[in-house]
């Protein structure tokens, strides 16, 4: 398995991710046993970066994951994240939460659900608005301080933020979503990674499973997958989004591979210090997006992606509109 760097703190994983949400929450119904087969499978092929969240559930993703590497915890690079916070009873209510004494709180519960002594990658999953940056990552250094952190990082944080938060210390990597139809971090987010020696982790490098081509209509969606709500597989998006992809898979034949393999691969082509977590709960899926790290792009394959997929090509926002206030603060 190639390995790539995150940061400049010796954080060395796979340079593909595995991203564990949807074993639990958002996609559909759950297959638990299908879903540890595919972690297991994963760690087998090479995979070292597993990625959850507290609130992935919520709290039984955390769990799931604990349950897959407790017999092979020296294999994995754990990384989960806090911030999040939502209501049991609502699952469709959000609030985020960055006071200290959160941060210490949400620690200690998902060393408990993982099963594990120390966390190695430990994520702001949203920056709380009424908690001052410097106050959160202070929170998460002293994790860091007490040996139940290895590593600190970001998720959807603005430029501004991360330049604050790396003041206060070091952060590994930023995670925030980048594909061929999210390209936002190319404006000012990747640059600002760079200059601070930040490692940055696309999710959803696949659009949220669209950009595999095997989405043909809304109704392929089960009835309780949140894709149904979300503005870019509604309506007249969702045919637009439609006709973007199916020139991607046209491009794929022509390359050989599938259309998931060339997202992933062009997310790969750009940077050294990117590590995309693509999302499955099937060991066939598994495996045929790790082909993508065999997939060799060419000057004019990227010249003709950037064609087929320019900057704000995609149709309709990538969350609703109250979840894309909690991005980019």
């Amino acid at each position: 398995m190639i390995t790539r760097e995150l940061g400049k703190n010796g954080l060395r994983v796979s340079a593909l991710g595995l991203g564990c949400m949807g074993m639990s929450d958002f996609y559909g119904q759950r297959d638990d046993a299908e879903s540890l087969a595919t972690i297991h499978r994963a760690l087998d092929l090479g995979v070292t970066l597993l990625d959850t969240a507290d609130m992935y559930g919520p709290w039984t993703n955390e769990k799931l994951v604990g349950e897959a590497i407790k017999d092979r915890r020296d294999q994995v690079v754990l990384a989960t994240k806090f911030g999040i916070v939502r209501d049991p009873n609502d699952p469709t209510k959000r609030g985020v939460n960055g006071r200290p004494e959160y941060v210490k709180a949400s620690c200690e519960a998902s060393l408990v659900r993982l099963g594990v002594e120390v966390i190695d990658l430990y994520y702001q999953h949203r920056v709380d608005p009424d908690t001052p940056i410097e106050d959160t990552v202070g929170a998460m250094a002293e994790l860091v301080k007490e040996g139940k952190v290895r590593y600190l990082g970001l998720s959807e944080a603005g430029p501004d933020t991360v330049r604050r938060a790396q003041s206060v210390h070091p952060i590994a990597a930023l995670q925030t979503e980048y594909s061929l139809w999210s390209r936002d971090p190319e404006d000012e987010l990747l640059g600002v990674c760079r200059d601070l020696g930040i490692g940055f982790v696309p999710y959803s490098p696949l659009g949220r499973g669209f950009l595999t081509g095997q989405i043909k209509r809304f109704e392929d969606f089960e009835p309780d997958d949140y894709r149904r709500h979300s503005p870019r597989f509604q309506g007249e998006n969702f045919e637009r989004n439609r006709a973007l992809v199916s020139q991607i898979e046209q491009m794929a034949a022509d390359k050989g591979c599938t259309p998931s393999q060339l997202a992933l691969a062009w997310v790969l082509a750009q940077g050294e210090d990117i590590v995309p977590i693509f999302g499955t709960k099937r060991r066939t899926y598994l495996e045929d997006n790790l082909k993508a790290l065999e997939v060799q792009l060419t000057a004019q394959d990227l010249a003709r992606i950037d064609e087929i997929a320019p900057q704000n090509a995609a149709a309709g926002t990538r969350y609703p509109e109250a979840w894309m206030g909690m991005v980019g603060r």
